[in-house]
């Protein structure tokens, strides 16, 4: 459903609700969610800020938005719970 563009970025690890998850420099949290295919029950629907739909607690910080926070190595995400495998 959702695919990278060929474009070369380093690669770096975030932690997602225990799981080591590939993300790419430059990624929001939620592109970086998005790509590895967790999709929360409420997704990013408006992927600037607006909605609030993308909130995830973010190394022990709750109720944060997914789409502005900027992907960082070694970062921890919890999703609350709430979230889909888009992968099958």
């Amino acid at each position: 459903m959702f695919r990278r563009l060929p474009e070369p970025r380093a690669a770096i690890s975030i932690r997602v609700d225990g799981r080591i998850v590939e993300a790419r420099e430059g990624d929001s949290v939620a592109a970086a969610l998005l790509a590895a295919g967790i999709v929360r029950t409420r997704a990013p629907f408006c992927a600037m800020g607006a909605c609030f739909g993308c909130l995830v607690a973010i190394d022990g910080i709750g109720n944060r938005r997914a789409c502005m926070v900027p992907a960082a190595d070694g970062m921890v995400i919890e999703t609350h719970g709430a979230r889909r495998d888009l992968s099958r």
